[in-house]
């Protein structure tokens, strides 16, 4: 019997929760990417990003722990709003990667270019008081 690709049919559509962090409107963020992210979804997160770098956050994290797949359109997204962040003063740290979402950044090295942390309260408690 022919499954077609794994996950296909049980693909989780993209969705991005952001939480603004601290007193003034540009303190920082944190963003969670829940379901897939890929090529057909990374405009979702793309946008959000853009919108708190655009907001002036300094600050971001994105917490990857609901985050069930990752493509290179994806990590893309992730490494353009670092870059962008680094650009405007800021910082992106990653946090709670699933190991199956891990393994991208193992394989390309990405992982070298970011800062991870095991978990979101990890991540919190690593960035400077605002």
């Amino acid at each position: 019997m022919d499954r077609g690709m794994p996950g296909e049919g049980s693909r989780r559509q993209l969705t991005v929760t952001v939480r603004r962090m601290g007193a003034s409107a540009g303190a920082g963020a944190v963003v969670t990417p829940a379901g897939e992210l890929d090529h057909h979804s990374a405009g979702t997160l793309r946008e959000s990003l853009e919108t708190c770098i655009d907001d002036g956050c300094s600050r971001i994290v994105i917490d990857c722990s609901d985050l069930e797949f990752c493509d290179s359109t994806g990590l893309n997204v992730l490494l353009a709003t670092r870059m962008a962040a680094e650009a405007a003063g800021g910082e992106v740290h990653l946090a709670g990667m699933r190991p199956i979402v891990a393994r991208v950044f193992e394989i390309t090295g990405a992982g070298a270019v970011f800062t991870v942390h095991r978990s979101l309260g990890d991540a919190l408690a690593a960035l400077p008081a605002e």
